[in-house]
């Protein structure tokens, strides 16, 4: 089924938009949450929670790519769930991928700080923009969908370490261009 059409169930309130939903997009949802969360049942109520999110949205949100919107909530409430269980010291795998992007990207999640966010998410699409097309699916891969160095590198046929430094890279030259931009950290 083609998403508008799935889209226009979530407008007349068919729960049909639901099943739809996940039979052709429960597979990517998951795939993000899971690579978040790494628990199979936290990824599952995750995906079940995003449902409910495109449910509640939808009217009056008309998502223009039901794929990206539905990615974006998914991994939105799978850092959010993380965020909890982290806190209660049950997980490093996603603290590690984060922690890597602090000395890149500045901590703008302050709802005061809506404009600079919208300026960060500015800089970085244009950042990305710029790069070779291995560069950019690399990086969206490691730090959009939370794809382990691990299983990059092996879809690379590069070393775990030979992955970890062109990461390094990326990261340093993610912050460079930033901070040309004004960004400050």
């Amino acid at each position: 089924m083609e998403d508008k059409e799935i889209i226009s169930l979530y407008f007349e309130r068919n729960e049909q938009a639901i099943e739809q939903t996940d039979i052709k997009y429960g597979l990517l949802c998951r795939k993000i949450a899971m690579n978040i969360l790494c628990k199979i049942e936290d990824a599952q109520e995750c995906v079940n929670d995003t449902y409910l999110a495109a449910w509640n949205s939808m009217p009056p949100q008309n998502p223009t790519s039901l794929k990206t919107f539905l990615g974006r909530i998914t991994r939105n409430i799978s850092i959010s769930k993380f965020r909890a269980n982290h806190a209660k010291k049950r997980y490093s795998t996603m603290e590690t991928m984060l922690s890597e992007l602090d000395d890149c990207v500045p901590d703008t999640f302050d709802v005061e700080k809506q404009v600079e966010e919208a300026m960060l998410s500015q800089y970085i699409s244009e950042w990305l923009d710029s790069l070779t097309d291995l560069d950019r699916t690399l990086f969206v891969r490691r730090y959009w969908y939370g794809d382990s160095n691990k299983t990059l590198a092996r879809k690379c046929g590069f070393t775990q370490n030979k992955m970890a430094s062109y990461m390094f890279k990326l990261r340093v030259a993610l912050k460079s261009f930033l901070e040309k931009e004004g960004v400050s950290f």
